[in-house]
């Protein structure tokens, strides 16, 4: 099988690609860096960018399917800089389905798009997705998932996968994020006690290999959206020093009241947008709400459609990124 693999020289991609590759498929990863490591395991690297239509003509040229992970990520910025990647990019995936007859298409979404400031404890993909949101990403990932699943048909075949806080060795994201919020030490951290689901990177990555063989063959998956987790959920007091400690970093969590954090979200969204500064806040709304509030989900939909189980633990994951750091 032949398979462009949007973002795939990405943190979650790049790991999908490698699956890809070690069982013998052919693989297309398409993004804007060189990608020289996969180049290196026989990937076919392409450089550009999600929204330019004849590159992604070109690039899924005689492929069997795509899997979509391409995507702007993050807490902050323009509503339009993330539609453009997110949705319009979103859009010029599924024109390329269609005008090249590619009949399989796995997306990947995000779990903050059913999220409405309120604790999630073990709910499945029955919550409806949010009609409000206090970030851009959340609001595109919502409409890009829409799209994937109302293009589903006969002709194309597609899924939405949602995993959850994912995490590993190369993460770009939570990782550098966390190290950064640690100052002499310690953690201010709201809703210390909320349980949160996460997924090792490795675990993401085979949900969305097992997902596209679904749709090759009984397709039970089509048309339907599901939550990806290690189905681990942790105490956040728990796992995130646990995260830290693997890269290196100790630290003591300091719990701080989630009105505080929710407030001290929208003083530094108010300054920052007056004062048109750049760079990140160091709080958001959204980020303080998703620290505030639990968030965990059933993963049994995903184990019955497709197989998906977990193949590294937490704590397995957790040595594994340990030793990347110390490598």
């Amino acid at each position: 099988m032949k398979v462009l693999v949007t973002g795939g020289g990405g943190f979650l991609g790049s790991a999908i690609s490698r699956q890809l590759l070690a069982r013998g498929d052919q693989v297309v990863a398409l993004q804007r860096s060189a990608a020289a490591d996969l180049a290196a395991l026989g990937a076919e690297i392409v450089r550009g960018d999600i929204c330019d239509l004849p590159l992604l003509l070109a690039a899924a040229k005689n492929c069997d399917a795509i899997i979509h992970t391409a995507g702007k990520a993050g807490v902050w910025g323009k509503y339009e800089d993330y539609h453009r990647i997110n949705v319009e990019g979103t859009e010029q995936v599924l024109r390329t389905c269609r005008k090249l007859a590619i009949p399989t298409l796995v997306h990947t979404s995000s779990p903050s798009i059913t999220h409405v400031g309120k604790d999630i404890e073990g709910d499945d993909e029955s919550m409806p997705i949010a009609t409000e949101f206090l970030s851009p990403y959340p609001a595109t990932k919502a409409a890009a998932e829409l799209l994937v699943l109302e293009a589903n048909s006969e002709q194309l075949l597609t899924t939405a996968l949602r995993p959850h806080l994912i995490w590993g060795p190369g993460d770009p994201h939570i990782l550098p994020r966390l190290a950064a919020s640690v100052r002499n030490g310690r953690l201010a951290l709201p809703g210390a006690d909320k349980v949160i689901d996460t997924v090792f990177v490795e675990n993401a990555a085979q949900a969305h290999v097992l997902a596209l063989d679904e749709l090759q063959g009984r397709a039970r998956c089509a048309g339907r959206p599901y939550y990806i987790s290690n189905d681990e959920p942790m105490r956040q007091a728990d796992i995130i020093p646990m995260l830290l400690d693997a890269i290196g970093i100790q630290a003591t969590v300091r719990p701080i009241p989630a009105g505080l954090a929710r407030k001290a979200g929208a003083v530094f969204e108010f300054i920052w947008k007056v004062l048109r500064i750049k760079s990140e806040p160091p709080i958001t709304r959204f980020s303080a709400e998703q620290l505030s509030t639990s968030h965990w989900y059933n993963i049994s939909a995903s184990q019955r459609d497709f197989g998906y189980q977990p193949e590294i633990s937490i704590a397995q994951g957790l040595e594994i990124l340990r030793a990347s750091c110390a490598a």
